[in-house]
C-alpha cells in the first residue's frame, strides 16, 4: 500500500468515526473539493461542509470504502454513504467516486463524483424523480446547500 493509499483510508476511517479534526489533517491548507451538490469550495469552506455533514447525521452515517489506489500525485477511490436525509429523515444510499491531487503527502484536491439525479430521487422522493435530471433543479439544489453551508458557517467557528 502506497502512502497516499494510506493517506485516502486514513482520512475515510476518520470521516466514519466523526473525526474532524484527524480528517482536516490529511487536507492541505489550499485544499480545493468539488462536488455535484456543492459545487466547488475551498480552503475552511471545506473543512466546515464535512463538519456540517458529520453534524446533520447525528452519528447516523455509514461510509463503506472500496477500490483506493494512488501513485505519489494521484488517487482514487469508491465510497458509499448511507445516511438519512433532511426533514423527512430520507435514507440515501450514495455511490461516490472520488478523485485525488497529493502535494507534498497531503490531499490538495478532492472530486467526489455521482448521480445528482439518482441522489435527488432517494433524498427528494418524487419531485427528485421528475425534476432532478434538470439544469434547474441541479442548481436550485447547489443554491439550496451553499445557503445551508453560509449559515452552518456563520454559527460555528470556521475562518
Amino acid at each position: 500500500m502506497t502512502s497516499n493509499e494510506k493517506t485516502i483510508h486514513q482520512f475515510y476511517t476518520a470521516f466514519k468515526n466523526g473525526d474532524t479534526d484527524n480528517m482536516f489533517s490529511y487536507y492541505d491548507l489550499n485544499i480545493k473539493f468539488i462536488d455535484p451538490i456543492f459545487g466547488l469550495l475551498h480552503n475552511n469552506d471545506v473543512l466546515s461542509m464535512w463538519s456540517m455533514l458529520i453534524e446533520k447525521s447525528q452519528g447516523n452515517l455509514s461510509i463503506e470504502l472500496s477500490n483506493v489506489k494512488a501513485d505519489a500525485f494521484l488517487g482514487s477511490a469508491t465510497w458509499i454513504a448511507t445516511y438519512n436525509y433532511g426533514k423527512t429523515k430520507r435514507k440515501v444510499v450514495n455511490k461516490i467516486y472520488a478523485n485525488f491531487h497529493f502535494k507534498d503527502g497531503l490531499i490538495i484536491k478532492h472530486t467526489d463524483n455521482f448521480d445528482l439525479w439518482k441522489w435527488s430521487t432517494q433524498a427528494l422522493g418524487l419531485k427528485g424523480l421528475i425534476f432532478g435530471w434538470t439544469g434547474f433543479m441541479h442548481k436550485k439544489i447547489q443554491k439550496k446547500a451553499i445557503i445551508s453551508l453560509k449559515k452552518y458557517k456563520n454559527s460555528h467557528s470556521f475562518g
